[in-house]
């Protein structure tokens, strides 16, 4: 598949990628690599008229429920907010690595922080998509005990996402942990029901009752693999769709 015949299957999208997307494997930080495979594969996407909203995690720089879970001078509100800011720093690292591949783009943040993000307003958000610019989504909800996989699906249902997108180091979803059990079952399809009733990683239960009941599909894939997002966005069969409906009997 080429750039110039990437064809959006989906009008909006919601992209969904970890902190991990910001750096090596096994480390931490921000590698200007990995950030400039991504903003490729972002540009490569948009350049069709789809329009895209992105939520990125911020478990590269702080995950807030390891101080949550082992400090007692850092209360876990505390740590959750410090959480939420590594994805500001995230998103403004997106922001310039889009945008210096010609890009546009805005970056909202759920805390106020004027100097360097706009809030998020929801028509405003509206507007930054129909104009075609990339929206990438920070500092969560704003509330503490909030995944950014939650604050994903609950962004996704607010501008009426048509999907979400979740990219991920693997290509699917498994019955098991793949890398402890070479036997795992890849599905190719999976309904939310059987995802909660399984207890899989996919996202978090309140993320999925969230595209449940809203009717989302999430497509969970590897975007590590150059193409996959574009492979996701044209609407191929790739990963593992969670819908309603599940596997075709």
């Amino acid at each position: 598949m080429t750039v110039s015949s990437v064809r959006p299957a989906y009008k909006r999208v919601l992209l969904k990628i970890s902190g991990e997307s910001f750096c090596r494997e096994g480390e931490s930080g921000i590698s200007m690599a990995e950030l400039s495979s991504v903003a490729e594969q972002i540009r490569d996407v948009v350049k069709n008229g789809l329009q895209l909203a992105i939520v990125c995690g911020g478990g590269n720089i702080l995950r807030g429920k390891q101080f949550a879970d082992i400090s007692q001078q850092i209360v876990p509100s505390t740590a959750h907010y410090m959480g939420m800011l590594a994805t500001v720093i995230n998103g403004l690292a997106l922001q310039d690595a889009l945008e210096s591949v010609g890009v546009a783009t805005r970056l909202q943040s759920a805390i106020r922080m004027e100097g360097v993000a706009e809030p998020f307003i929801r028509r405003r958000c509206l507007r930054h998509l129909e104009k075609g610019r990339v929206v990438i989504l920070a500092a969560g909800t704003g509330s503490p005990f909030v995944t950014t996989d939650t604050a994903a699906a609950l962004r996704a249902r607010e501008i009426d996402a048509d999907v979400v997108l979740k990219g991920t180091k693997v290509d699917g979803v498994y019955s098991e942990d793949p890398m402890k059990n070479p036997h795992a079952i890849r599905y190719s399809d999976i309904s939310f029901r059987e995802v909660l009733d399984q207890n899989l990683q996919v996202m978090d239960a309140q993320a999925m009752h969230h595209c449940m009941e809203h009717n989302i599909d999430i497509i969970v894939f590897n975007y590590k693999k150059v193409g996959n997002i574009a492979r996701a966005v044209a609407g191929e069969r790739i990963g593992t769709r969670v819908s309603t409906e599940g596997r075709a009997s």
